[in-house]
């Protein structure tokens, strides 16, 4: 095929795509599902596409989940899954455990799986999906530790799952002993090369003034993808250090940082597009059919008792009402992890290894499908939502190095508490001062009794000395108002 057609089909499929993420934000449904049925309408039962590379799909997945676990960590804000992070490690880790073992119990005495699939069916099935949880949590105004505990859960699970399935998918398969050894060194080495990346590249950025904006968002791109590379190297968790990176260089204060989310998000996508449409194609309808009852007896187990399971074990202390855990239970939704990891043990040889990719598909559209658009209504249910929680300010910083200042950009939300508040009861530190407020296409420059409203644009000059304070003030007026002090709020990020 010419190269012009098959740039013709990806723009196509691509925009076909895009169109199903505006389809799925009406309807609730994570995307997912939608290219998920792209790649089957493409393949050998569709338009006849035939791909059926295990070894393929599974280097393509985990490339594709490196860049979607980057994205997750470069657009969570830390103070807000801090309160969540111990709860978050323990469902990583002890939850998992539980979700593994009731599901692997499952499909060896329900349905006569052997033990070794069914083990493997259960360390697939454990992991919550970023991709899935990021795309339907963050529409939901629910209380931020709660966010940040499934935020950072799906973003920290993968990589414990990771180690369990190539373990697992090993012609040798290691003592249980062994396996718990390997499985500590490469989190916790796994962890600090990515912290150390996170920190060292922040560090790198903030001092280096590079020629063009555009290049901000790549050099951060390249630091979490290399961070999983130095990893990988050192036989560590390359997922955790990507993720962990990503966190530290999201959370830094670095120059154009909307613009590298922005950036960040954009190849996310498409990474999701192009992961799950090949997993799409990587199906094989004929092969679903007799797959679908183990598929549903695992997928009922797992949703309705390892979850909620694992949810009560894990959580015991850390103060989450039953409400919460609740929630917590019905919205550890699966994705594209669960379907990539299954193409483990089949690139691997691993006997039965096609069926259990079948069931695993299954699991991820049925319950996906089920879950997903009933995440908002069983969250206003069980009381658990916020309707008037004010949304974040993003702020735009260009360098101005032989200034040693900064230059702030800023757009004040529909709900910010910056609506009505004039320049000067901002009270911005001496050395920040806002020289240009850009209001419904027109702009000019503000005195001191402006009032602010919503959908202004704003331009902030402040010294490099006074700009985390400014930035500090900003976000504290824009949660609380003018008398943020009195509330305790101190605008941290």
């Amino acid at each position: 095929m010419k190269l012009d057609l098959w740039l013709l089909l990806g723009s196509v499929v691509v925009i076909a795509a895009i169109v199903a993420v505006r389809v799925a934000h009406r309807s609730g449904l994570p995307s997912l599902l939608l290219y998920l049925a792209l790649g089957l309408l493409l393949g050998e039962a569709g338009f006849g596409i035939r791909f059926d590379d295990m070894a393929v799909a599974e280097t393509l997945g985990l490339a594709a989940l490196v860049l979607i676990l980057a994205e997750g960590g470069l657009t969570t804000r830390w103070s807000a899954v801090r309160p969540g992070v111990p709860a978050a490690l323990s469902l990583s880790i002890v939850g998992t455990a539980v979700s593994i073992v009731v599901v692997a119990a499952a499909a060896h005495w329900l349905v006569g799986i052997e033990w070794r699939l069914a083990f493997l069916l259960g360390a697939v099935l454990a992991p919550t999906d970023a991709a899935a949880v990021f795309s339907v949590l963050r529409r939901l105004p629910l209380p931020e530790r709660l966010t940040g505990v499934l935020e950072a859960e799906s973003g920290l699970n993968d990589a414990p799952v990771v180690i369990l399935v190539l373990a697992l998918s090993a012609h040798h398969a290691p003592t249980p002993l062994l396996m718990a050894v390997e499985l500590v060194y490469e989190l916790a080495v796994g962890a600090v090369i990515g912290l150390v990346i996170g920190r060292v590249g922040a560090y790198a950025l903030r001092r280096a003034a590079l020629p063009a904006s555009g290049l901000y968002p790549i050099a951060v791109l390249s630091l979490t993808v290399g961070a999983y590379g130095a990893a990988s190297m050192a036989h560590a968790s390359g997922f955790l250090a990507t993720y962990l990176s990503a966190l530290v260089l999201g959370n830094s204060p670095l120059p154009h940082r909307p613009a590298t989310r922005g950036f960040a998000e954009g190849l996310a996508w498409l990474a999701q597009i192009g992961l799950f449409i090949m997993l799409g194609l990587l199906d094989s309808p004929r092969e679903l059919p007799a797959q679908i009852g183990a598929a549903l007896i695992c997928g009922f187990v797992l949703v309705l008792v390892a979850r909620p399971l694992s949810v009560l074990v894990s959580t015991p202390f850390f103060g989450i009402d039953w409400r919460e855990k609740a929630f917590l239970s019905w919205a550890g939704l699966r994705g594209a992890v669960p379907i990539v990891l299954a193409t483990i043990p089949a690139s691997a040889g691993v006997p039965g290894a096609r069926a259990l990719f079948a069931q695993v598909f299954i699991v991820v559209v049925v319950f996906t499908l089920l879950q997903g658009p009933t995440l908002a209504s069983f969250a206003r249910l069980l009381k658990v939502t916020i309707p008037d929680r004010a949304r974040e300010i993003d702020i735009e910083a260009a360098p101005l190095e032989e200034l040693h200042a900064d230059l702030l950009e800023i757009r004040i939300p529909p709900d910010s508490h910056l609506n009505g508040v004039e320049i000067f009861e901002l009270r911005l530190p001496e050395g920040a001062v806002i020289t240009l407020v850009v209001r419904e296409g027109s702009s000019f420059v503000p005195g001191p009794d402006t009032a602010l409203q919503a959908g202004d644009e704003l331009l902030v000059v402040a010294t490099s000395a006074a700009r985390p304070a400014a930035e500090r003030r900003l976000r504290a007026v824009s949660r609380r108002g003018k008398l943020a002090g009195w509330y305790g709020e101190r605008g941290e990020q």
